[in-house]
């Protein structure tokens, strides 16, 4: 336990990254003296359950019966982990790839996966997130549990300080093989797996609207938001830009097109002299679900492009199991409507042809649906959000530091607009500028370049990696029950 909540404190808002590889290794420092196999699946499920209690607490503003019950769940993949490696000297080879897997399950099962609280998360603030350039959350995930492993044995790094052993205590080459596998990749292979070329720039204004956090649609007067943000946008001075970015969900009407809403945001853009991309939520035509969209609006009012959300929310866009969970009284009424989920390709086209890989809200924590958008054609990735759901804002930096991965993963700037908070230029780089306050009311603007040119990750996407990680375990498991049979 003590384990999972110092990696929990590597993760925003927390933020030590460091502590992510010294909760591992204080892990398995206690992992070692399980003997039965209870015992190693009841150290694997507390220390995840350490991990994601703290990490995960922002879904108790969904559903606290979820929130209770994903955390349990998740916990169990670990534990299912930590059962299954082996115990010998072949732990730190095959420990570090069968939780890598718990995770890589995590990120897309149940209900298309939770991939936050995650150990990529904690680390992108750090230095080591540039093995994401090369196979993305799943690689990182293996080198944070692979340096961590190491850390405390089988290795003579540091047995003495990892485990109560001895001074006559001896390493063993397993431990040297993991941890220089994990520095290969930083050192060779990251330097060349950057593919990003520039092919111009974009000046972008983002429009923060302000207002309260902790609240829900259904209690949401959506005319109010509107107009927050309509006042801020007009602040922009006409000529000064080339595109003004709304965050998701600021419009709320029946039908866009031929809106009032439309009208006004047409005037501001033909004010400006730049086209607008604005979240909308329609309903469908017969009333029972709604569309999540991110559109295109024109100076003269047309709207040329349009991007359905893919990725919905468990529990926020769509609710689950509605029937039993209706049947065992829980407040369904939260999420009145399900969403209905978009089928085209993640990108925006604006006018002038420049591509934006668009991934809105929840998505931006799927390294895939950003990777769709840069396949075709992104130039710069836009992330508009809604964190004004969530008290505290545990969602909304882990939602930073996300973006922070994403632009690091794909050599490409992120652009996040919130209602509430945050909203942020993230450079390829990783590093944050003009990250606003939770619930001011602000315009941010920079000019940003955009680039083509597609990293190793997107290449290969998570596939291969998770491949990797099955093939790394399987070769751990024989070795081990070769050694076993081994006489003495």
């Amino acid at each position: 336990m003590a384990g999972g909540l110092l990696v929990a404190a590597s993760l925003p808002p927390w933020g030590v990254w460091p502590l992510a590889f010294v909760g591992i290794a204080v892990y398995e420092t206690a992992a070692q003296q399980a003997v039965s196999g209870r015992q190693r699946l009841v150290g694997g499920w507390l220390f995840a359950a350490a991990w994601l209690l703290p990490g995960m607490s922002w879904m108790w503003f969904l559903t606290a019966p979820g929130y209770l019950i994903a955390v349990a769940a998740f916990s169990g993949l670990h534990a299912l982990a930590s059962w299954i490696a082996p115990r010998d000297s072949w732990r730190v080879i095959g420990r570090p790839a069968a939780h890598t897997l718990a995770e890589a399950l995590r990120f897309c099962f149940p209900f298309g996966g939770v991939p936050l609280a995650s150990l990529p998360i904690g680390q992108a603030a750090g230095p080591f997130a540039t093995v994401a350039r090369v196979g993305g959350a799943v690689l990182l995930t293996w080198f944070v549990f692979q340096i961590g492993f190491a850390l405390s044995g089988p290795a003579p790094v540091v047995p003495q300080l990892a485990r109560k052993r001895g001074v006559t205590a001896k390493g063993e080459w397993h431990g040297i093989i993991g941890a220089a596998a994990a520095l290969v990749v930083l050192i060779a292979f990251v330097p060349l797996s950057d593919a990003g070329e520039s092919s111009g720039s974009i000046r972008i204004a983002v429009v923060q609207g302000g207002g309260p956090q902790g609240t829900h649609a259904i209690d949401t007067s959506s005319a109010e938001v509107f107009a927050r943000h309509l006042q801020a946008t007009e602040s922009i001075e006409s000529g000064t830009v080339d595109l003004v970015l709304w965050p998701e969900n600021v419009i709320d009407v029946l039908r866009f097109d031929g809106s009032s809403e439309l009208e006004l945001v047409a005037a501001q853009a033909a004010r400006i002299g730049a086209p607008f991309a604005v979240g909308v939520t329609e309903d469908t035509a017969d009333g029972n679900h709604f569309l999540n969209a991110q559109v295109v609006v024109t100076p003269d009012g047309d709207v040329v492009s349009r991007y359905d959300k893919v990725r919905r929310v468990p529990f926020g866009e769509f609710m689950p199991m509605r029937g039993l969970l209706d049947a065992l009284g829980a407040p369904t009424d939260l999420v009145p409507r399900d969403a209905v989920a978009g089928k085209g390709p993640a990108v925006l086209r604006l006018p002038d042809g420049t591509r934006l890989a668009t991934v809105i809200s929840w998505e931006v924590f799927f390294g895939g649906r950003v990777n769709e958008g840069v396949e075709t054609g992104g130039e710069v990735i836009i992330n508009p959000t809604n964190g004004s759901s969530y008290t505290w804002t545990v969602l909304q930096s882990q939602q930073v530091a996300v973006s922070r991965l994403r632009a690091i993963e794909q050599h490409r700037w992120v652009v996040q607009a919130s209602p509430t908070g945050f909203s942020a230029f993230i450079s390829p780089a990783g590093e944050v500028f003009q990250r606003t306050g939770v619930s001011e009311q602000k315009v941010i603007t920079r000019e940003i370049e955009t680039y083509q040119g597609r990293t190793w990750y997107s290449h290969t996407g998570d596939l291969p990696w998770v491949a990797v990680m099955a093939a790394l375990l399987a070769a751990a498991l024989y070795r081990s029950r070769l050694t076993r049979r081994e006489p003495e």
